[in-house]
């Protein structure tokens, strides 16, 4: 029994040990690129850097933190494994559905519509909203600003050149979105790549931008941001909301991932509820 407790104890500090070695990494992180994960999940960040220390054969945490403060190369690497990529065409079909029908109405009002794609990573959702504002006759009159922490990402989003393999899935996804057209008629093929049309990509505005340390650069219709926030912690979601509330217009649309909610955040009273089921809300007038 004694020695059970005492695996216990060791157990327990070995974890706060580890704990205060993150929070050493993320302080470190933080001054010297400018880029705070200090409030993100802490499981989704360790987990990733557990699998650097696993992929660089590093064997502590703190070593991680030594190579990431004297080794810009290896800081860059440590800031594309935390950056958030995993996206598709048209993910989640009965979204881009649901946004057809009910938020497309309200679009048609506006001269000019600006929509933000908050963390868009490699661009996937971008050029569908592309697609279908396009197929809605919305895209001559339309902005869509889409934004991410992650500048690798970013210049891979600007080219609109997605794997043919993934070509079936994203055509299904099409369909079931709505689509009435043929998916092929967007893009061109080698035999490694699709190249999404040029015209998609003139009414879009790629930047960097920084959900966490960044403010407001606009004020719009529409924000998305699908499946970021499940990686901040309950504060740092809480500031996020805010940052797009204010950044919304007067009846904005806020459409959130499928794992998302704003009812863990007391903003939601100031929120209609369009299509509870895919996370699409509407600003309420004040």
């Amino acid at each position: 029994m004694d020695n059970q407790f005492q695996n216990f104890e060791l157990k327990q500090q070995m974890n706060k040990h580890a704990d205060m070695e993150i929070e050493l990494l993320l302080e470190a992180i933080y001054r010297l690129s400018g880029f705070d994960f200090r409030q993100y999940n802490r499981s989704s960040i360790s987990r990733r850097i557990y699998n650097r220390m696993r992929v660089s054969n590093i064997p502590t945490i703190s070593r991680v933190q030594e190579k990431a403060i004297h080794e810009e190369s290896f800081l860059e690497q440590l800031l594309n494994d935390f950056s958030i990529n995993v996206t598709e065409m048209f993910r989640n079909p009965s979204f881009f559905k649901a946004f057809r029908k009910e938020v497309v109405p309200y679009l048609r009002q506006y001269p000019e519509i600006r929509i933000w794609h908050a963390g868009c990573a490699t661009g996937e959702e971008v050029y569908s909203m592309a697609i279908l504002l396009q197929e809605e006759g919305l895209i001559d009159r339309s902005v869509i600003y889409a934004t991410d922490m992650n500048e690798h990402v970013l210049e891979k989003a600007k080219k609109g050149a997605f794997s043919i393999k993934k070509m079936q899935a994203y055509t299904t996804n099409y369909m079931l979105a709505g689509g009435n057209h043929a998916f092929s008629e967007y893009y061109k093929t080698d035999y490694q790549y699709a190249y999404f049309h040029p015209e998609l990509l003139k009414n879009i505005i790629f930047a960097q931008h920084n959900l966490v340390t960044d403010q407001s650069f606009n004020e719009f219709h529409v924000i998305v941001c699908r499946n970021v926030l499940i990686y901040f912690s309950p504060a740092l979601q809480s500031q996020v909301h805010h940052l797009f509330y204010d950044s919304l217009s007067r009846d904005g649309f806020l459409c959130l991932g499928d794992k998302e909610t704003l009812r863990c955040d007391g903003i939601i009273s100031k929120y209609n509820e369009t299509v509870a089921i895919e996370k699409i809300y509407q600003k309420k007038r004040r």
